[in-house]
């Protein structure tokens, strides 16, 4: 256990490369298995939500840099927004227990949960605000792409210095996507936060 968190904290601790002490494990597996969203059972984004419980019972998160692990990936479109909108109705729901956590969370952690909200927040409320100057004034500011390409570049800074990795930068290249397709898919998702369907077929 910890009284305290660094920039090396995580609020999601993957699947695929998470490692848990079996103590802290048997702890909180009751917690873990009771996991409901509005009155049903929840089972996916487990990642999340045991890092959440984890860190409630004053355990820390720890980042390790050159751990390696293989998982299996979505290779084609259809699989990959089933996913994606899978985890994005996990992050929200994970992210209202995080929220009442907060004044019990460390403030790193704290500002990490308002970052990863806020930034998608602002940078949905960028491009709407693009499209409807295109639609009303026939072309979009320069100041609003600058404005999507500033918020863009923090995130990828953050991302960079926290992983202590200059290739995260390349994430920037993702935003198109995130524009185009992941935040309508992630508006859909807090529309139907009720829907536990795994989304697999």
């Amino acid at each position: 256990q910890s009284t305290g968190c660094h920039d090396r904290c995580r609020m999601c601790c993957s699947v695929p490369c998470a490692i848990y002490r079996r103590s802290a494990l048997a702890l909180l597996l009751d917690q873990y298995e009771a996991q409901f969203f509005r009155g049903k059972p929840s089972d996916f984004g487990e990642d999340r939500h045991l890092t959440i419980l984890m860190l409630k019972a004053g355990f820390r998160t720890e980042y390790v840099p050159d751990a390696i692990a293989a998982t299996v990936v979505p290779d084609s479109l259809g699989p990959y927004l089933r996913q994606q909108l899978r985890w994005a109705r996990s992050t929200f729901r994970d992210t209202f227990l995080a929220l009442r956590l907060l004044p019990e969370l460390d403030g790193y952690l704290t500002l990490d949960v308002i970052g990863q909200n806020l930034g998608p927040l602002l940078l949905a409320l960028s491009s709407l605000a693009a499209l409807a100057q295109l639609v009303i004034g026939g072309s979009v500011p320069w100041w609003t792409g600058l404005t999507i390409v500033a918020m863009t570049m923090v995130r990828c800074s953050v991302a960079a210095l926290r992983a202590r990795e200059v290739r995260f930068l390349g994430f920037s290249l993702h935003t198109p996507i995130n524009i185009f397709l992941l935040l309508p898919l992630k508006a859909y998702a807090l529309c139907t936060l009720s829907n536990s369907d795994w989304l697999v077929a």
